[in-house]
């Protein structure tokens, strides 16, 4: 209520709310109480599509852009909201630098700038994205409408950023939900038999779980291999076809399936409240990005479990993807060094220039290693000395450069022409005045002729200068955006490098730091880490639950346990609830030791 009372008083609002708070809320009551519309900035379109469709069904008016919409499609989209007909809008940021979206965003009365996850505009961020810093540019067109920027995450210097970077104005107010999850146990193992411990946890907790894992390979194996142990379990990650992410998301959320084993692609806007745990079985980059994985279980109240299991080797695993992600300036220089000798620039030339560009043929040249050589040229792009754009930025598009006059009287005098031209008027608004994507392949079925047809005849437009065609390049493209330097004067500014490197660093230190301690209780570490102090322990970690269970306690629970059945330590793992495997071995060495217990050959447990 405080947060949608700020909006309607016209204050800039940032929104601090755990996983499943309600951060939707926030801005859609307060756009139905105004008059005008909310624009809805975004980077998921998962959550686009079903924040939509769920207004949709609620009779409100709401409508998305997204890739993959034809410009006649964004076109009616637009209108509607300068005609007043759509209450919300929901857009990616790379949206915001889109002609044709400005100028329709110019005519429109809005009510709302809400900007979701908005940590993503922070460099000091876990997640940051060039895109977002776009968003202040729009303000300027509307700056009197308040903003409202929303996040699950953000330290106290990540707030600050969101701030400036937006904009904020002086009367502005920040909500900041505690982070405290009272029905959420955090463990931590330290574990040997990973696959093994996950089992355990799965049979005895039951219910519907995720399993986050780092690679894409990996997702697959554990999936099928909990299917052979008698669970239900599907994966899930970016090199998936759209068709079957769905169909995996589908199952999973319908319950078809228990377990969805994943990277971290999957879990943003997903609605399903009764997880039961979600098990980490690699370490997380940061603890932003671990809150916000393990924030997805027990979001309907109801106990549940957020698990990491680590080994040493995972320690090493970090450290050395740290490395990867940021390599020392040097390596940085001898990327650049290479890539410029590969396509033959001399120092002082080459802006403005365009390649086929091939990474991995590059790699080979001049044998360096994939992951540090594409961290390498990120940093490059950062600095503005070469671009490589995204698939979606290498469409064909096209322009017609003269006036219609001009163009009747081409057609006119160059019948073989006319009704070519006539079916790209007719396919394709707005080419008189901006570049519009087109499909060589759809105008060829239209017209019935061959793609290379088609292309053949654009390009002899091109050459007498009646249309501006820039054909799809077949391959990805890197264009160097400023002439060569010498890379031994190579310099990266401390914002775009060492900066970025150094909170990096303070991240993974962090989280090595969480999985790591055996003193302090796991809620009150990520508490702090988000700059939120408790003076209560939460009672539920498995580091208050050591230190509540004294080994008294733990070993008449044994003793009554095998009093009439023996079992091996595992099974006797699963009749024990809330307590540390590992305080279990302990405890059950101590009763050996001193003759409490006996152990046949069979590794079987009695009591003696």
């Amino acid at each position: 209520e405080d947060i949608v009372r700020a909006a309607l008083d016209g204050r800039n609002v940032l929104a601090i709310l755990p996983t499943g708070g309600g951060k939707s809320l926030c801005f859609q009551v307060p756009t139905l109480a105004m008059e005008g519309l909310c624009l809805v900035v975004s980077p998921l379109i998962s959550l686009m599509h079903d924040q939509v469709e769920n207004l949709k069904k609620r009779g409100i008016a709401a409508a998305k852009i997204v890739s993959g919409m034809n410009r006649y499609e964004i076109e009616i989209v637009l209108n509607n909201c300068v005609h007043n007909k759509i209450k919300l809008l929901y857009v990616s940021p790379e949206r915001l630098k889109n002609k044709m979206f400005i100028e329709h965003l110019k005519q429109m009365k809005l009510s709302l700038i809400a900007v979701d996850e908005a940590h993503c505009i922070s460099q000091w961020g876990y997640d940051f994205r060039p895109p977002y810093l776009d968003i202040a540019d729009i303000r300027t067109l509307h700056p009197y409408v308040p903003i409202m920027a929303l996040t699950a995450t953000a330290t106290p210097k990540v707030v600050d950023d969101i701030k400036d970077k937006l904009l904020f104005r002086k009367n502005h107010k920040v909500f900041r939900n505690s982070f405290y999850r009272s029905n959420l146990a955090y463990m931590v193992f330290c574990e040997d038999d990973k696959h093994g411990r996950m089992l355990r946890i799965m049979r005895k907790v039951k219910g519907s779980g995720i399993v986050y894992v780092r690679n894409r390979r990996r997702t697959k194996e554990i999936a099928e291999y909990l299917y052979t142990q008698g669970i239900k379990a599907t994966h899930y990650h970016a090199g998936l076809s759209d068709k079957d992410r769905y169909m995996h998301q589908q199952r999973w959320l319908e319950g078809k399936v228990d377990v969805m084993v994943a990277t971290n692609a999957f879990g943003m806007g997903i609605d399903k409240s009764e997880v039961r745990y979600v098990i980490h079985m690699d370490l997380p980059d940061s603890p932003e990005a671990y809150f916000q994985e393990a924030g997805r279980a027990g979001r309907d109240g109801k106990q549940a479990y957020a698990i990491v299991l680590y080994n040493n080797s995972d320690i090493d695993t970090l450290k050395e993807s740290f490395q990867n992600n940021y390599p020392p300036l040097s390596y940085i220089q001898n990327v650049y060094r290479g890539v410029c000798n590969y396509y033959r620039i001399p120092i002082g030339s080459g802006s403005d220039l365009t390649f086929d560009y091939d990474p991995l043929e590059i790699c080979n040249t001049y044998r360096l290693k994939i992951l540090p050589f594409s961290a390498s040229m990120k940093f490059l792009e950062r600095e503005g000395l070469l671009s490589i754009p995204e698939k979606q930025d290498t469409e064909s598009k096209l322009m017609i450069t003269v006036s219609k006059q001009e163009l009747y009287n081409f057609q006119v005098a160059h019948i073989k022409y006319d009704a070519f031209i006539k079916m790209i008027l007719r396919m394709y608004g707005g080419v008189f005045t901006d570049f519009v994507p087109i499909s060589e392949l759809l105008i060829a079925k239209t017209l019935h002729y061959k793609t290379t047809d088609v292309e053949a005849l654009l390009s002899d437009l091109n050459k007498m200068k009646v249309v501006s065609y820039k054909k799809k390049a077949i391959k990805p493209q890197i264009i160097f955006t400023s002439p060569r330097v010498d890379a031994s004067y190579l310099y990266l500014t401390d914002s775009n490098y060492k900066e970025l490197k150094q909170n990096a660093l303070s991240r993974i230190e962090a989280i090595m730091t969480y999985v790591r301690s055996t003193k302090k209780c796991r809620s009150n570490m990520l508490l702090e880490y988000f700059g939120e102090t408790s003076n209560t322990t939460c009672h539920n970690c498995d580091v208050c639950i050591t230190t509540r269970n004294n080994n008294k306690d733990l070993r008449q629970q044994i003793i009554d346990i095998l009093k009439d059945t023996p079992m091996t330590i595992m099974q006797l793992a699963e009749h024990i609830d809330n307590v540390d495997d590992d305080a279990i071995a302990a405890t059950v060495r101590n009763m050996l030791e001193y003759e409490i217990l006996d152990m046949d050959s069979s590794m079987q447990l009695s009591v003696r």
